[in-house]
């Protein structure tokens, strides 16, 4: 019986093991093209389920009137203890600073951080931790993190906002939890910064 393949220029017959790797790459192509299909098909699906499916809490300011009225206005700005516990942090970002400079939060306690922009999109990173957001101009960003541990750590922004971009960093205090709660007591609304 003859062989299916003919033999290459030379009129060498071919050898058995050209066939093997043949076979092992024609297999490989086709399960990374399987693969990039379904990559494909899973960034083609999220696209359309998230702009059928927006999500479901997203809050809006008027960055016109930020100051003037609202949940932003200054004195209503830093660390608070709302009537059911819960600890909240009210932020502003504009170029080139946060509002308050620097923020008060407990040690182990549930903080949550509710913040937004008034001229372009900033973000900031607590030290090492998982406190790390982008605020919108005309949109409430609000995530709920914890403090492990106490000490000071450092607020950057760190999405480039203009030329003062390197400039723009917060601090934040982490008290243990009966100092805090000491501080809070004598003030409506903590800060570390001197008024």
């Amino acid at each position: 019986m003859t062989s299916s393949k003919p033999a290459d220029p030379h009129g060498n017959a071919p050898h058995a093991s050209q066939a093997v790797a043949d076979s092992a790459e024609h297999r490989w192509a086709i399960i990374v093209g399987l693969i990039i299909l379904s990559l494909v098909a899973m960034m083609v699906f999220t696209g359309v389920y998230w702009s059928a499916m927006p999500p479901s809490r997203v809050e809006t300011v008027d960055v016109k009137t930020l100051h003037l009225k609202g949940e932003f206005v200054e004195n209503n700005l830093g660390t608070s203890i709302e009537q059911d516990g819960r600890v909240i942090v009210r932020l502003i970002a504009q170029q080139y600073s946060f509002t308050p400079q620097c923020i008060v939060v407990p040690a182990g306690l549930s903080v949550t951080f509710r913040g937004t922009s008034t001229d372009a999109i900033h973000g900031f990173v607590v030290g090492r931790t998982n406190a790390n957001t982008m605020l919108i101009p005309g949109f409430v960003s609000t995530f709920t993190t914890s403090f492990p541990k106490t000490g000071e750590l450092l607020m950057p922004c760190h999405e480039y906002c203009g030329t003062g971009h390197e400039a723009m960093w917060a601090r934040v205090q982490v008290l243990p939890p009966e100092e805090f709660y000491a501080k809070a007591k004598a003030a409506e609304r903590l800060s570390c910064v001197s008024r």
